[in-house]
Order: C-alpha cells, then sequence, then structure tokens
C-alpha cells in the first residue's frame, strides 16, 4: 500500500483517471487530507462509499506518532516524532504574540558539518519525505485546540532544506495552497540555507517563501572554519546569489550570524559584516550561542552583544537580537539532535 501523502495533486489525478474516477475527485481528497485532517477514508463522506473503500484498498493516511513532548518554562514545546523505519526527527512549536511558529525539520541529521551545530553531530541519515515534511505540521496542528493560530513556519529544524529540495518543494506546494492546501501564506514561510548557491538559485524561481542565510561570519576564512560549505560556496558566490534572488516588495532576506565569545563577536566583525551586505535587501537576526553539553563555543556577554548590533545599526542596518526560546529542553537553535532525553 501506499501512503497517499506521497501523491502530488497531478499523480492522484493521474490514479483516479487509470482508474475510471473524475479528476475533481483529486482535490476532494486533498482538502480531506489536508484542511479537515481526515484520519481515514471513511472520513470522506462527498466520496462514494465504492470510491472510499478503493482509496482504502491502495492507499493509507500516515501519521507520525509523538514519541515525547518536551515543554519550556516560557512554553515552547519540542515534539520527538518517530518515524517509520525507526529513526526520529525533531519539530519545536514557539508562542509568539497571538499565533504560534512551527520550526520544521527536513532531514534526519544533517551532512554539512558546521562546528557549532548539535543537529550535525552524528552526519546525515536520510532525508525526510514529502508526507515527513508535512507530516510535521499536521500532526501538530491536530493537537492545537485552535489550529489556526499555528500561522509561521522556519524551516530552521534538523537537516539543510535545500539538500532535500525534491521533497521540500513538493511540501512548499501543499502548504501554499490556497484550494485544497494548507493555505499558509509563502510570506509566513522562511527557509534557512548555510548557503547551496545552486538551489537558492532555483528556490526563487519556483516558490515565494522566504530565505533566511545561515552566514555567521563576513569573511571566507572565518566562515570556512564554522562552516565547511563556504569552501564550495564562498561568500563572494553566496552573496551573488542573494543579490539575483527575487524578492517581493517590501521583503528582505534574513542573514542569521550567531554570535560567539571571542570568536565573530567583535564591533570589527560586524563592520566586515556591513561590508558583505552592502546593497542588499537584508535584515540581521543576531542570535547569542546557544550551548549544549560538549560544546567548544561558549556565548559572549550581554554587553559584547549590545556592541556588535550598535555597529551594525551605526551603518543603518535592521539588526535584531533573536534569544532563541527552549533553552531548558534543548529545543533553541542549533540544539536539535532527536536523541532521548527524559521526559519533563
Amino acid at each position: 500500500m501506499i501512503d497517499i501523502k506521497m501523491f502530488s495533486r497531478q499523480e492522484l489525478i493521474d490514479w483516479l483517471t487509470r482508474h475510471s474516477k473524475r479528476a475533481f475527485r483529486a482535490e476532494q481528497i486533498l482538502k480531506w487530507l489536508y484542511l479537515r485532517q481526515a484520519e481515514s477514508f471513511e472520513q470522506m463522506t462527498d466520496l462514494s462509499k465504492d470510491l472510499r473503500a478503493m482509496l482504502a484498498r491502495h492507499f493509507f493516511i500516515s501519521r507520525m506518532p509523538e514519541d515525547r513532548v518536551l515543554r519550556s518554562q516560557d512554553g515552547t514545546c519540542k515534539y520527538l516524532f518517530r518515524l517509520q523505519d525507526g529513526n526520529s526527527v525533531e519539530s519545536v512549536l514557539i508562542p509568539e504574540k497571538g499565533h504560534y511558529t512551527l520550526c520544521v525539520s527536513s532531514q534526519v541529521g544533517c551532512a554539512q558539518g558546521c562546528r557549532f551545530c548539535l543537529t550535525g553531530k552524528g552526519g546525515l541519515v536520510r532525508n525526510l519525505t514529502t508526507a515527513e515534511i508535512i507530516g510535521q505540521i499536521w500532526e501538530i496542528r491536530k493537537a492545537l485546540p485552535d489550529p489556526d493560530k499555528l500561522t509561521n513556519l522556519v524551516f530552521m529544524g534538523m537537516g539543510e532544506p535545500l539538500a532535500n529540495y525534491r521533497s521540500l518543494i513538493s511540501a512548499l506546494e501543499i502548504l501554499t495552497n490556497s484550494d485544497w492546501g494548507m493555505k499558509i501564506a509563502h510570506r509566513r514561510i522562511t527557509i534557512s540555507t548555510a548557503g547551496i548557491v545552486p538551489r537558492i538559485k532555483a528556490l526563487g524561481r519556483d516558490t515565494k517563501v522566504n530565505l533566511a542565510i545561515s552566514l555567521n561570519a563576513a569573511t571566507d576564512a572565518d566562515r570556512t572554519a564554522l562552516m565547511p560549505i563556504n569552501r564550495k560556496y564562498p561568500i563572494a558566490e553566496l552573496m551573488g546569489a542573494c543579490r539575483t534572488y527575487p524578492l517581493p516588495k517590501g521583503r528582505k532576506i534574513t542573514f542569521e550570524y550567531i554570535l560567539f565569545k571571542g570568536i565573530n563577536d567583535t564591533p570589527d566583525h560586524a563592520r566586515q559584516l556591513t561590508k558583505a551586505l552592502a546593497g542588499l535587501k537584508a535584515k540581521i537576526n543576531i542570535i547569542p550561542f546557544n550551548p549544549y553539553p560538549g560544546s567548544e563555543f561558549q556565548r559572549p556577554d550581554r554587553k559584547r552583544i549590545e556592541a556588535f548590533q550598535k555597529a551594525l545599526t551605526d551603518k543603518h542596518f535592521t539588526a535584531i537580537v533573536r534569544y532563541s526560546k527552549g533553552l531548558d529542553i534543548m529545543a533553541a537553535c542549533g540544539q536539535l539532535r532527536a536523541k532521548e532525553q527524559p521526559k519533563a
């Protein structure tokens, strides 16, 4: 049997046509899956009993059981989902003013090898399927008392989204479709990348979601020491891709800059950053490093963080310090690993 969430709209139309069913049934089925969140074909009451039985013979509707949920003192929830092959993946639900943001994973593990990130310590296990990406949002929406409050998605969880490009784009089609999909606005979805330049260019052609670049240094020597991907796609090439990224009116590219004590946190580093981003429609998220056991890095003190921020704002850049939520449950930026942890 096949997981029906793995079928695109066109694949479902083709399957129905081959089985002598009318094509418009595809959108009825998809609405049941993604708008009404049906758990069985029997719930799809505007389909004939015949068609429901046929679907049940050929397909199943996948679920991603919660292995555990850890709850932070600040309201953040970290979900550990068990996948069918026994692997696990983590998603983080972040409470905001009047809504929720969900941090979504795209891979089990990560191959990028960024020195500061806990996710990549065990390397890449595998890509998530489209159904597994969508499943994180589907399950958490299902569990919320008011699903409509989950309005924002950030692909900043486990893995490099652009390294799983086909599944990512298929998932984005489901998430953003305003007829049969989940109806999440493009402007409320952000894809964060370590900098896979060819895929950044493709993303700009294939969708209208927000782009975030995990930069973390403004010179090639400094960035390569933190992020091995910089050897393949150095800063000049990365900035070139950003300069040509098509931005809807009023939007900017977000540059994420994790501050590490004594490594990239001086006003001189900030001035280097302003030179690298000159001429770009950019905003900078300054993220003080989130520590974890065994890490070689430390977080700078508040005075140093504020001096770094001032050096950016003095050059008229939008620079916001983002203190990550969920630190007490290892749910903050760079802390996800999907390992067994004590129940909270």
